[in-house]
């Protein structure tokens, strides 16, 4: 049984909680684990067609003195994002009443216009398994091309499972999310912002290259990120005025096993170049979902300018900003530390310029610069999460 970061933290949540995150990674299982006395999953369809049909249902049953639920689970709220008012009326009646509540769309509760509960819950968001949750039985390799949704990583038949989860869930469900008739763009964009995933997106290229209008593209890929399919990464612009931040967006995909699996490549052979992509997605990946995870309120982003100067991941936080290559080498030397130099001086502020890669040894730069074996950097930044 793999112990999550998350379930240390919302254990001590003195009121209830809405777990948000795509399928697949573990919040039911999380959910149930805080001791419910009472279940309604709203992913079966028998079950929803109840509620949905007799919105009083859920109130009648809470209630029931045979029941006396103090804890109450329920699935998939975002099928019914009424139900959320009833919610909060049962939350007032009874103080000591405790929901825990998971969801896979943002979306669909926004365009409910779902009472979010202001003041009565907490707000969480489930990751796949981070870094730190197994690391005593993580496989870099593995992490890269299978992903690490938590079935898809523990069991056998996680690849079987990647092909049932793009074409059942990805290509379906949140296709329905699209609202549209074109089936056929949707297929084309979901392929090309896989393909594109941790790279800077220029739309108006993508509509010339797929034929999709361009302001379709910006939607679709706001529905990925509403329903928690990708992560946006946004560009640093601190700069001074004589160089010109590209101002451009990034998009990584929640799981790379899912990214792969899109483009039918979870069981490919990649080139060295691909793997040492898919390795700099996945360390920005780990920082985001921490940051996330901890509610750290770490600013994270990455940069490109018009001179062709590019710093992988940039950290911030109150105190100092932390600027990052990524290198999926296992050597490193003297060249690779002169984007964290120069981005230094374009800002004008002293950073911490670290180099993460594949090696195993600990380094220092006489120009400042840190070098860190990658499990070394992902540990330190637990070590600063929790002080």
């Amino acid at each position: 049984m793999v112990r999550r970061i998350l379930s240390n933290l919302i254990e001590k949540l003195p009121k209830g909680l809405i777990l948000l995150g795509p399928r697949q990674v573990g919040k039911s299982t999380l959910a149930k684990g805080l001791g419910a006395d009472l279940q309604i999953n709203l992913a079966d369809e028998e079950t929803y067609q109840k509620h949905l049909k007799d919105p009083g249902l859920i109130k009648r049953i809470v209630n029931a003195e045979d029941k006396k639920a103090l804890v109450v689970f329920i699935d998939e709220i975002q099928r019914i994002p009424s139900m959320l008012n009833t919610i909060q009326a049962l939350i007032d009646e009874n103080k000591s009443r405790r929901f825990v509540l998971t969801g896979s769309s943002a979306r669909k509760l926004k365009r409910g216009q779902a009472n979010l509960l202001p003041g009565r819950i907490f707000w969480k968001h489930l990751s796949p398994f981070l870094f730190w949750e197994i690391e005593d039985q993580f496989d870099l390799k593995k992490a890269l091309i299978t992903g690490t949704l938590p079935e898809v990583y523990l069991e056998d038949y996680g690849r079987e499972l990647l092909k049932s989860y793009t074409s059942t869930y990805l290509r379906e469900e949140i296709q329905a999310e699209a609202l549209t008739k074109d089936l056929a763009s949707y297929a084309r964009f979901l392929d090309l912002a896989a393909e594109l995933s941790g790279q800077y997106i220029n739309y108006s290229k993508i509509a010339s290259d797929s034929e999709i209008n361009k302001e379709t593209i910006r939607r679709y890929f706001d529905i990925l990120v509403d329903t928690l399919i990708v992560e946006k990464v946004k560009s640093y612009t601190q700069v001074s005025k004589e160089r010109k931040a590209r101002q451009k967006e990034r998009f990584i995909f929640f799981d790379l096993g899912v990214r792969n699996a899109i483009l039918k490549r979870e069981t490919s052979n990649f080139s060295k170049e691909e793997m040492g992509f898919l390795f700099e997605q996945w360390i920005t990946l780990q920082v985001i979902y921490l940051n996330r995870t901890m509610d750290l309120d770490w600013e994270i982003t990455s940069y490109r300018d018009d001179r062709g100067l590019e710093v992988d991941l940039i950290i911030e936080d109150k105190i100092e900003l932390t600027s990052v290559e990524i290198k999926s080498s296992q050597r490193v030397d003297v060249k690779m530390t002169k984007n964290l130099v120069r981005f230094e001086k374009i800002i004008g502020k002293k950073t911490s310029k670290i180099i993460v890669y594949q090696g195993d040894e600990t380094q220092n730069f006489d120009n400042g610069c840190k070098v860190f074996p990658y499990k070394k950097f992902l540990n330190d930044l637990l070590t600063k999460a929790k002080s």
